[in-house]
């Protein structure tokens, strides 16, 4: 059966614990017009409950830059397509080594950006995290 591009409920970053947890123990990359924040565990810590998938993503916009919530809404949905279809490989080490992967992706440009940008910085972005896993 082939890959599946989906990006489900439980594959999404919601609690805010571990959020917050990302952005004060976790590592972070920078692929202009995004800063990625990530936190690879072995196991779940003591005290949370282990997410429901291996990998789960976050994403963020500044209100700063962009006022209206109708343009951070559609930079979210762009990133989140762009991860959706890119995720595959990132998966799959994930799974291979039985690792649990929180990553959350912040939009830090200024000016709203197409698809074929999104797509391409995001590609980057995971390439950078999937190396650090692989060493």
């Amino acid at each position: 059966m082939g890959q599946r591009f989906t990006l489900g409920k439980d594959q999404r970053l919601k609690s805010r614990k571990r959020i917050e947890r990302i952005f004060r123990e976790g590592k972070s990359i920078n692929v202009f017009p995004y800063r990625v924040y990530y936190m690879l565990e072995n196991s779940a810590p003591p005290g949370s409950a282990r997410p429901a998938h291996a990998l789960q993503a976050g994403f963020g916009v500044s209100s700063r830059h962009f006022k209206k919530a109708v343009d951070r809404n559609r930079i979210k949905r762009l990133t989140r397509e762009a991860y959706r279809l890119n995720k595959g490989t990132l998966d799959q080490i994930v799974e291979q080594r039985k690792l649990s992967l929180s990553v959350f992706f912040i939009y830090t440009g200024k000016e709203l950006p197409d698809h074929r940008l999104v797509s391409g910085k995001i590609v980057v972005a995971l390439e950078k995290i999937g190396k650090e896993l692989g060493s």
